[in-house]
């Protein structure tokens, strides 16, 4: 952020080296106010279509993650003992 949105907000200017602690605490807190009120809340069916998406996007990680550890297992299995993870 510039020294000039930042010192400006509400009209009230404020000089980060002449302001006080609570004056810069004051300025922090309108800002992040100022920031709270542009949050754009999803609406249901945006949330839902999130939500599937971040489910099945985990559930493929999960498969991936799944097939290269029976394959490196596996690989481990026959390089170091001579048998795979089958042939216990």
């Amino acid at each position: 952020m510039t020294e000039t949105a930042a010192s400006s907000s509400k009209g009230r200017p404020v000089r980060k080296s002449n302001a006080g602690i609570f004056a810069r605490m004051a300025l922090f807190v309108r800002q992040v106010i100022g920031e709270l009120k542009k949050v754009v809340a999803p609406t249901r069916s945006e949330l839902i279509n999130y939500t599937v998406v971040v489910l099945v996007f985990v559930g493929i990680m999960m498969l991936i993650v799944t097939l290269l550890d029976l394959a490196f297992g596996t690989a481990v299995g026959w390089v170091f003992s001579g048998t795979g993870a089958t042939n216990r």
